[in-house]
């Protein structure tokens, strides 16, 4: 047999500690007639296994099966079969289990990069240079993705296709899809975009603005959550949402008394309307919306241009601000911004 095992492992280039139990089986077998037990099958399926872990190519490992078989099998190919099939299971559970273990190392990862602890070696296994520059882009998709969406992995490689592999991860996190790209490639934001609107039918998009290294990806991907955030607080339209459009609302709410004074002031006033605040604010919104053309406020609202002129002069009349005056305009619409920020007046001013 040891004979046998040379001949097969020089011919093939498989070691010969991973054969030696096949050809006893296909030894056994020509000599009884019977078919391999759950012990040698079982004792296959590790080699197959461990065939997997050296890298060994499974149609290598088939070819060195049938070579043995065609040399000492004879008749018993029913082994033969049972033999391979053994090995096969064996070595495709080792292929799974490693693919489970690089899915829980790269989710293990990414929750890391998000938060600041990931360090550059384990970046770069995943493709990442950290001492870059980078902008994170980040979807929230209704209802939110499971992790181990295969999406992901297909945005990934749509990406990798069109920029090559250029720094490129997507990953999803806590429901959202994330992407992390260069700030080199400045289409990739768009390229991601582009994936989620086909796959995708009820989403929002965030866009952080570029940042450097490690800190700089936790800091542009909050930006982007932030902007998503902000969006759906603020009742914005727009379903791609850049933090570089909007950083004047973090300026707003990080002093929260004078913003909640300002909305006091400015349009406390509007509660005492008939129907409360809401419509008048609403009309506002829409005049700020089409740049104080009161007809494009009106077809945004679904109402006449007579109702939005009735309004805007309901509105002078209990504020005292008008938003065909230049600076009063300013004053209203920050003032209106604040609102939704404080989601007033669905919650009171504390």
């Amino acid at each position: 047999m040891d004979s046998v095992l040379a001949r097969v492992s020089e011919a093939t280039g498989v070691p010969a500690d991973l054969l030696g139990g096949f050809l006893s089986v296909l030894a056994a077998s020509a000599a009884t007639g019977r078919l391999p037990g759950r012990a040698d099958m079982d004792g296959l399926r590790e080699c197959g296994a461990l065939a997997a872990e050296r890298g060994i190519p499974l149609r290598v490992l088939a070819d060195a099966c049938l070579h043995a078989a065609e040399i000492t099998a004879g008749g018993a190919f029913g082994a033969v079969r049972r033999g391979m099939a053994a090995y096969i299971e064996g070595y495709e559970e080792a292929q799974r289990a490693a693919l489970r273990q690089e899915e829980e190392a790269r989710r293990l990862f990414v929750d890391d990069l998000l938060q600041g602890r990931a360090d550059a070696e384990r970046a770069e296994h995943f493709g990442l240079r950290l001492a870059g520059g980078y902008i994170v882009t980040v979807a929230r998709p209704r209802p939110p993705v499971a992790a181990g969406d295969p999406l992901a992995a297909r945005i990934e490689q749509a990406m990798v296709a069109r920029f090559g592999s250029h720094n490129i991860l997507v990953a999803v996190r806590e429901g959202l899809l994330v992407c992390v790209a260069p700030a080199a490639l400045a289409a990739a934001s768009g390229e991601f975009t582009h994936h989620v609107r086909a796959a995708l039918t009820d989403w929002r998009v965030g866009v952080g603005r570029p940042h450097q290294g490690p800190g700089g990806i936790v800091t542009s991907y909050r930006e982007a959550v932030n902007a998503i955030d902000l969006g759906e607080r603020l009742g914005l339209r727009a379903q791609v949402l850049k933090a570089a459009d909007l950083l004047v609302f973090p300026v707003l709410l990080r002093d929260r008394d004078a913003i909640v004074d300002l909305v006091s002031t400015v349009l406390g006033p509007l509660t005492s309307a008939r129907g409360g605040p809401e419509p008048l604010l609403e009309t506002l919104e829409a005049i700020f919306a089409s740049q104080g053309n009161h007809t494009a406020a009106a077809r945004r609202l679904g109402v006449s241009t007579r109702a939005i002129t009735y309004r805007l002069e309901r509105i002078r009349r209990l504020t005292g601000f008008s938003p065909s005056d230049p600076t009063q305009r300013f004053t209203l619409e920050t003032a209106v911004l604040g609102a939704r920020l404080l989601e007033w007046p669905a919650h009171p001013l504390t």
